[in-house]
């Protein structure tokens, strides 16, 4: 497979990183609360990005990035049979988060909360995050595909 996605998959990770993200996240540093950020970092990237690029070239990238995570995965140390089972709960997660940000900007800011409270370790103010992600959201959206992945990008929001 190419690594032409690798600076997606590098910005990404990059985003997921933001220790602002984690500013109110009670166990700091879960593996599965980095997983779910970097999925729905990925789902609001696919969102808008599905609909100004051909269907060829985001199955390349849903690919890459699954590929990624499942090397990332093995890297860890799990076996291989731990990791498809793995693997298929990601997926799955992945396509939840999906289904659920198809209808982000309509959902009211309770909806947002519960949402993510369902998969993150987070504390009483979640407010953060919401507006981040509404950012995001605006970045993706004014930025075209090849912006994110012709360079690793510092991002400002």
């Amino acid at each position: 497979m190419s690594h032409k996605y690798i600076n997606i998959y590098n910005n990404l990770i990059k985003l997921t990183r933001n220790k602002k993200l984690f500013k109110n996240i009670e166990n700091n540093d879960l593996f599965s609360d980095r997983l779910f950020l970097f999925l729905l970092h990925f789902a609001f990237f696919l969102k808008y990005y599905k609909n100004h690029s051909s269907k060829k070239e985001i199955q390349e990238i849903y690919d890459y990035i699954f590929k990624e995570i499942e090397t990332s995965i093995r890297e860890i140390g799990y076996g291989d049979m731990s990791i498809n089972k793995r693997m298929k709960q990601y997926v799955n997660l992945f396509h939840l988060i999906i289904s659920k940000i198809d209808t982000w900007d309509d959902l009211e800011k309770h909806k947002k909360t519960a949402f993510l409270s369902n998969y993150l370790n987070l504390g009483s103010e979640l407010d953060y995050l919401i507006k981040y992600f509404d950012k995001y959201i605006l970045y993706v959206s004014n930025n075209a595909l090849n912006f994110s992945s012709k360079d690793v990008i510092s991002f400002n929001f």
